[in-house]
């Protein structure tokens, strides 16, 4: 029996969890600059997001990129109230650790990192999985939620609301991690069914 041929690329694809730049390829065929209208740059809010390829597939519906693009801007970047970035960010590391998004977990183990500056920490979450003591009951309880929520939405429940709030979390901070978590934990799957994630040469 003659053996199967392995693509060169799903060869070099990343296997582990890293806080490493690496990239994404789509399966599918995004847009190219030449074909943006004036509705697709309204859709990418940023425009900086046509160097993306994951945005440029995104954006051939680009009335829903734009609510999905304002939508994540305000979970991770209002931060005028409830939790710190840092914090925000480690719920979308933990769901993407869940789902196995390698590239949405590095992106956003980088940013956990550089806000919290607890780089050690946030690369333990990443090696050893969600399970692991992060040397703080805040944190622990942050990766808890965010973990149950992304497993069973619909078995998420007072419990894990409880032990949020008596590591002092507020409403607001609550509502956060579980916006934080519910996101990604959507955009996980999106990004996981479209493509896969390559070596950082490939972006």
């Amino acid at each position: 029996m003659s053996e199967i041929a392995i693509h060169p690329k799903l060869e070099r694809r990343p296997s582990a969890f890293t806080q490493a730049e690496i990239g994404w390829a789509p399966w599918l065929a995004p847009l190219v600059e030449e074909d943006l209208t004036g509705r697709h740059w309204a859709g990418l809010v940023d425009p900086s997001r046509a160097k993306s390829a994951y945005f440029m597939l995104l954006v051939r519906d680009p009335e829903i990129l734009e609510a999905r693009t304002k939508t994540d801007k305000d979970i991770f970047h209002n931060t005028a109230a409830g939790l710190p970035r840092a914090d925000r960010e480690l719920s979308a590391t933990a769901a993407s650790r869940v789902n196995g998004c390698i590239f949405c977990a590095s992106v956003h183990s980088r940013f956990a990192s550089h806000y919290s500056k607890r780089t050690s920490d946030v690369q333990r979450l990443l090696d050893e999985g969600t399970d692991t003591d992060l040397g703080s009951r805040r944190w622990n309880a942050i990766v808890e939620a965010s973990v149950a929520l992304t497993a069973t939405p619909s078995a998420f429940n007072e419990g894990e609301i409880a032990r949020l709030r008596s590591e002092g979390l507020n409403d607001l901070e609550i509502s956060d991690v579980i916006h934080g978590a519910a996101f990604f934990n959507w955009a996980n799957r999106l990004m996981l069914s479209l493509g896969e994630p390559t070596p950082a040469a490939e972006a």
